[in-house]
């Protein structure tokens, strides 16, 4: 026992070799990092031509302002307008140029052809004068600058291949000292096309940005662009649900009703005819016929609450007419829509009056409920009062949650009034259109 105590490694070392594997793989990742970057800004890279290449298009969107400059003071105000008229076209330009050399796309957000002071007052047309006015001259002006240090290298660097073309009396071709000025520059050309590739990346970067954060749009408007899209995304999703809700009742109203409606007829048509079978017989015969007006009954309820026929082909004011109607606390209902809304509207409007009647008759202990529906400009106001015990609140109960959250997928509001003792008030207010 003693010995194999003695032969045991020891617990630590494990941990320590674990660690230091660890630290290893971390210098050798950043150290194949670091060589990877460094060959990715070799002068013969794919990275340092396109970036090259990015910048050399770039070039000419800096001539409208030189052009600008050359011209002389009587023309300088008629130039500046026709560049103005030019911004969208200059835009338009950039993007493609980053969308083709770069495969970004760099989105708008005033349509080309909008009024003149929508453009004025959106960000977006002044970030574009910014751009094409001040960033852009001096981006080609850099780009120039920096393209032309490839020259620059490749020349100093074949210094030695073309110094004999000099003529004989140059200092650069006499005996003393050529060699010394010419190792110099030799040395000069391969630190340039070292630095070259750095530089270039740089500027690319830079230019890029540029042209996303003038010539894009900006968070806010992102935001903004977000927000509509989900509003129609919305809309859409709430369309898409009526239309479910619509075809179910369909389907239902012409299949499932209606076999039930033939399945009664034959039952009834049996136990009227069928007097000579015996006495448990007819008792099955009536309880079934029973059983398939009661599903026909309850059938006919569910269709009607999935999407009710008059909605659609009379109207809202119908509709509500016939909920009013079948209510088991008395409703004074008042309608004043000059015309038709967004079928959507109306479902909405339809379903959240009849769940809010319900929740009235089934809790609030009333004797009457007032409805009235009035439009104003673009949305309707509905207004439901009953003369009950009151204490409902929409964060307690569920029914009151859902009716938030109907008003809410419209984008309605849903606001509710209700202390002890009654009466309880409920206003809701919707979007005629979507």
């Amino acid at each position: 026992m003693f010995q194999s105590k003695i032969d045991a490694p020891p617990r630590r070392a494990a941990p320590a070799a674990a660690a230091h594997a660890v630290t290893a793989h971390a210098v050798t990742a950043r150290a194949t990092a670091v060589r990877a970057a460094v060959a990715a800004r070799t002068p013969w890279s794919a990275g340092t031509r396109r970036d090259s290449l990015f910048l050399a298009a770039g070039l000419p969107f800096g001539l409208p302002c030189v052009i600008l400059l050359v011209l002389p003071s009587g023309a300088l105000l008629p130039g500046l307008a026709l560049l103005v008229v030019l911004f969208d076209l200059l835009t338009v330009a950039q993007r493609s140029r980053v969308r083709a050399l770069r495969g970004l796309e760099v989105p708008g957000r005033v349509p080309p052809g909008a009024a003149w002071l929508v453009r004025l007052r959106a960000g977006l047309t002044w970030r574009q004068a910014a751009h094409h006015l001040l960033a852009a001259p001096v981006q080609a002006l850099c780009a120039a600058s920096v393209l032309g240090l490839w020259g620059a290298s490749i020349v100093l660097l074949g210094f030695f291949g073309w110094v004999w073309l000099l003529p004989p009396d140059n200092p650069l071709r006499a005996a003393q000292g050529w060699t010394t000025e010419g190792a110099a520059a030799t040395v000069g050309g391969l630190l340039l096309l070292a630095v070259t590739p750095w530089l270039v990346a740089l500027l690319a970067a830079v230019d890029l940005w540029t042209v996303r954060a003038l010539l894009g749009p900006n968070r806010a408007e992102l935001l903004e662009r977000r927000v509509e899209h989900l509003a129609r995304s919305r809309v859409d999703v709430v369309d898409a649900a009526d239309a479910e809700r619509r075809r179910i009742e369909r389907d239902l109203h012409d299949g499932a009703q209606q076999r039930l409606v033939s399945l009664a007829m034959n039952l009834g048509l049996a136990r009227r005819t069928l007097k000579h079978l015996p006495p448990e017989a007819l008792e099955v015969i009536a309880a079934a016929h029973e059983e398939a007006q009661a599903a026909i009954k309850e059938l006919h309820d569910l269709v009607r609450g999935l999407h009710p026929a008059v909605l659609e082909d009379r109207g809202l004011d119908a509709a509500l007419s016939g909920i009013a109607a079948r209510s088991p606390v008395p409703v004074h209902l008042t309608v004043d829509l000059p015309g038709r809304i967004a079928p959507t509207v109306e479902a909405v409007a339809y379903f959240t009056v009849s769940e809010a009647l319900a929740n009235a008759a089934k809790h609030s202990r009333a004797s009457r409920v007032d409805l009235a529906l009035h439009r104003a400009a673009d949305r309707l106001r509905i207004t439901i009062t009953d003369d009950g015990i009151g204490g409902a609140d929409a964060d307690r109960g569920t029914g009151l949650t859902g009716l938030r959250k109907r008003a809410a997928s419209v984008d309605g509001s849903f606001t509710i009034t209700s202390p002890r003792g009654g009466p309880t008030t409920i206003t809701m207010e919707l979007p005629c259109e979507l």
